[in-house]
């Protein structure tokens, strides 16, 4: 009789057990998803940033067609995808594919000619908020060669 009233071998987690791998999980939880839920927006500020860096390239191409970049009366940005009536050396099919460059926010980027600070020109994107000025992702992101 003592055989069968020996106590079968249980299997299964302690309830310690468990809590101590749900505090675990916590702490991993609590380091990781700050340092994830961000790269979203900052996937876009570079995005912008490539933009940036193709426009102006755009802008080079423009200048070395026509002698000049495109003026606020040729229509700023616009001269990179349709044709002034001043620029005579204009590159059949425009400057930049797709339209008016936009950031990744789909805002218009921003041109002004002359520039600031004896720059030729200021492209710049308002950033997310879509307004000048801000700050974090809000802020707004200058093309500087």
């Amino acid at each position: 009789m003592r055989n069968k009233m020996k106590m079968r071998k249980q299997s299964g987690f302690t309830l310690i057990e468990v809590m101590v791998v749900i505090v675990i999980l916590g702490v991993l939880a609590a380091l990781i998803v700050p340092n994830v839920m961000g790269r979203g927006e900052k996937a876009k500020v570079d995005t912008t940033i490539i933009t940036l860096k193709g426009v102006a390239g755009a802008l080079d191409q423009y200048k070395l067609d026509n002698n000049q970049y495109p003026s606020m009366q040729d229509g700023g940005l616009d001269a990179l995808v349709n044709q002034p009536a001043s620029a005579k050396n204009w590159l059949p099919g425009g400057y930049v594919k797709g339209g008016y460059p936009k950031d990744s926010w789909d805002n218009d980027l921003q041109y002004v000619i002359p520039g600031s600070e004896g720059r030729a020109y200021d492209l710049y994107s308002f950033g997310a908020d879509g307004k000048q000025g801000g700050e974090g992702n809000d802020a707004d992101i200058f093309y500087t060669p």
